[in-house]
């Protein structure tokens, strides 16, 4: 065999040895470069004579056009190689499910949605809504709103205190959010008509009760509020948050220090099946308190009873949210358990709107 018969083996034998392109271009260079083998031969030329040259210059030439051949095939081997193990890194297992978009993973708290729902309601009827702090003090929680010295929810069996200050003053976590209604009348005039979400703690924890849970109440002081104006209102609440067309309510005499009259509404319900069916049957179910705003709260806040009256009611958000959606245990709400906001919450961007539907 000759020299450029073993030279030429050599390399094509470097060539299919070469598994990635990066080795093949190294064959390449040492074989085309400036420096390379078959390069190398090609300088011999011109110290040959005429007749060798006719003779070697073919053959050299030959041997460079085949091996830069067997380059330009190998690279095409290599490149539907590493595009091929590409794809297969790359393959997508079109049965596997789809991953929910971003949209889709968070959840809204049922008690969030509800306070939206809320809000949507009594927007619609004109009503604003008040905000407060969380701690309060004696006068605005229970003073002002008309309980007596030694009321039992003055107790500490009852409401968290705080240690008292220097001058025996104590704060204390608001036992309702009924301190909002103090706040608000003295802070504007009449005409009044704002509902009140927020956060409330008193000391009871069981499957219907927890140390911190929510509530909402409503209040209008006007000249001309009455009775029929209240009612008339929690019956277009009840129908609106139930979704139903027609619902019946019973109102008891009751008492609350802070109206008179006072009465707790019940509304019809059917509960000879799993859940508790709102609108029909003819069970009662308790849903929330309310009456005439006493004469005592009005004077409080520095308005005069003979001039202006109105209403408040008031309702356990958590306790609406668990009737309306079916939930069993109050506790739950708080728990942060993933599993279960994910079956009992709501998609983000599923606002409720009366028009479009309050829970979708």
């Amino acid at each position: 065999m000759s020299e450029l018969e073993t030279l030429e083996s050599d390399i094509l034998a470097a060539i299919s040895a070469a598994d990635t392109e990066a080795q093949l271009e190294e064959v390449r260079v040492a074989a085309l470069g400036k420096k390379g083998s078959v390069s190398e031969k090609l300088k011999t030329l011109g110290r040959m004579s005429p007749e060798e040259r006719q003779v070697m210059g073919p053959a050299i030439n030959g041997l460079k056009a085949r091996i830069t051949d067997a380059l330009g095939t190998r690279k095409d081997v290599l490149k539907d190689a590493a595009l091929s193990a590409r794809l297969e890194a790359d393959r997508v297992d079109v049965t596997m499910p789809l991953r929910r978009p971003p949209a889709e993973e968070g959840r809204i708290h049922p008690v969030s949605q509800v306070i939206d729902e809320l809000t949507a309601i009594f927007a619609d009827m004109g009503f604003a809504i008040a905000e407060g702090p969380d701690i309060e003090t004696d006068h605005f929680n229970f003073t002002a709103l008309n309980f007596p010295v030694g009321h039992p929810a003055r107790e500490m069996h009852d409401t968290f205190f705080f240690d008292p200050k220097e001058n025996g003053e104590r704060m204390l976590l608001r036992t309702h959010t009924s301190p909002v209604q103090i706040r608000t009348m003295t802070s504007q005039q009449p005409p009044i008509r704002v509902i009140i979400p927020g956060r409330t703690y008193r000391c009871d924890s069981d499957q219907t009760h927890t140390p911190m849970f929510h509530q909402v109440e409503g209040l209008v002081i006007d000249k001309e509020s009455h009775i029929g104006h209240l009612k008339w209102i929690l019956e277009e609440f009840c129908k609106a948050f139930f979704e139903v067309d027609n619902v019946k309510m019973r109102f008891r005499p009751s008492f609350f220090p802070f109206t008179e009259p006072s009465m707790e509404v019940d509304v019809g319900c059917d509960r000879s099946g799993d859940e508790i069916r709102i609108g029909e049957g003819n069970d009662w179910l308790e849903i929330l308190g309310c009456g005439m705003v006493h004469p005592n709260v009005i004077r409080n806040c520095g308005l005069d009873p003979d001039e202006y009256q109105g209403f408040a009611w008031g309702m356990g958000i958590d306790r609406i949210a668990m009737l309306k959606y079916g939930m069993p245990d109050l506790r739950a709400f708080f728990d942060a358990d993933v599993r279960w906001l994910d079956h009992y919450g709501f998609r983000p961007l599923d606002m409720p709107t009366l028009f479009g539907g309050l829970s979708r």
